[in-house]
């Protein structure tokens, strides 16, 4: 009976502990559930920019180099000493400015020499012509003989001809005296003085240059083009007859500081390199382009036209897709593939896949996925615009 009594009560108390465990069961996911939900975290704030939508000009790029309008080696024309330099190494001269002395003085006496020479011949043709007037008036009377007068007409044409040679020659050593001083035959920079005072130089096309001049005021930019944008640009806006816009920046420079426009295209196209040599010009007032230099070419492809641009940094890459994350009208994140074109002015053109006024997001894209909501924070497009906008935030704080 004692037994039995005991077996009783202890199936009693486990029935009441079972019950009791059973409502804690029951009661804990309410409990739970309500923790969860204090402790759920509020959505991630990411700085979210409107889609730009502005018109643009498609530019293609290229790599060229500088070269000077015009580039003239300074010869001498005349041999002799070099008596004077006239100029600093590397200074900027005027068309006519005086570069280089010759010693004028064997040229100058040869002057004086070719002048004394036509003064005789002047000379000799006065007295020609009135020995041949007195030939006539005697022929006339027969009191002379015809050779005789022959003789008198003959000796007045040598001197005519001996006359024009005197002048010849003094013209001749004039110019001779003139080319002692070597002057700048156009406007531009000077290089070095090769040859130095007193040494003796040689004229003709195979003597040493004295210096070299380069133009400054304006400068060619040359640079070769594929093929496919000659035709598809440069020659049909040719054949419209539009300039093609050219646009040009240095090593230097992160954009385009000039823009010119092209001055001429080669006439046969490479084909080892399927390119054609083409050259731009550009205005070069504050003198920074100089010869030989590395310029960055962006040559004007198209009519000016719509397009939608994105910061470089809102793009994602999905394999071999680029794609964006759209914010929905309750600030979720959509994922959306797009179609991307060239660079214009630090953004990304967008061919396909976005749409006027939507809002983008532009950095924190590691944060979220597609589908998350978010906290959005309005922020110019531009990371370089967004970056003064906290540098001004930060100075007022």
């Amino acid at each position: 009976m004692v037994t039995r009594h005991r077996i009783a009560v202890i199936a009693a108390l486990a029935l009441l502990v079972a019950a009791g465990g059973g409502y804690t069961l029951l009661r804990a996911p309410a409990g739970a559930s309500a923790a969860a939900a204090a402790q759920a975290p509020a959505a991630p704030q990411v700085e979210v920019a409107e889609v730009v939508n502005k018109t643009i000009v498609d530019w293609q790029r290229y790599s060229g180099r500088l070269e000077a309008i015009d580039r003239v080696e300074i010869r001498p024309l005349v041999s002799g000493t070099l008596t004077q330099v006239h100029f600093k190494d590397g200074s900027i001269v005027k068309k006519g400015d005086l570069l280089f002395t010759i010693d004028p003085r064997p040229y100058a006496a040869e002057v004086d020499r070719a002048a004394a020479a036509l003064a005789a011949a002047q000379a000799r043709v006065t007295y020609t012509r009135s020995e041949l007037a007195r030939g006539k008036r005697l022929l006339t009377d027969n009191a002379i003989a015809r050779r005789d007068f022959e003789e008198k007409q003959n000796a007045a044409r040598e001197a005519e001809a001996n006359l024009q040679g005197a002048r010849a020659a003094l013209d001749y050593a004039r110019l001779n005296l003139g080319y002692t001083r070597i002057e700048a035959p156009v406007d531009g920079r000077v290089s070095r003085a090769e040859v130095t005072v007193g040494n003796v130089v040689a004229a003709g096309a195979s003597s040493v240059p004295l210096t070299t001049l380069v133009s400054v005021s304006r400068m060619y930019a040359s640079f070769d083009v594929d093929e496919q944008s000659f035709l598809r640009y440069v020659n049909a806006a040719r054949a419209r007859g539009a300039e093609v816009p050219v646009e040009l920046g240095l090593a230097d420079e992160d954009g385009y500081s000039r823009t010119g426009y092209v001055q001429s295209v080669d006439n046969r196209l490479d084909t080892s390199s399927g390119t054609i040599r083409v050259r731009a010009v550009f205005d070069n007032a504050d003198g920074r382009l100089v010869p030989g230099l590395y310029a960055r070419i962006r040559l004007g492809g198209s009519e000016p036209r719509p397009a939608l641009l994105v910061d470089e940094r809102a793009i994602g890459t999905d394999q071999d897709k680029r794609y964006v994350l759209v914010l929905d009208a309750e600030n979720r994140a959509v994922y959306r593939q797009v179609k991307l074109g060239a660079n214009q002015d630090g953004l990304r053109v967008v061919d396909s896949g976005l749409q006027p006024g939507e809002r983008i997001v532009v950095n924190g894209l590691q944060r979220i996925r597609p589908g998350d909501a978010v906290t959005p924070k309005l922020v110019p497009m531009l990371a370089s615009e967004r970056q003064s906008v906290k540098t001004a935030q930060a100075s007022l704080n």
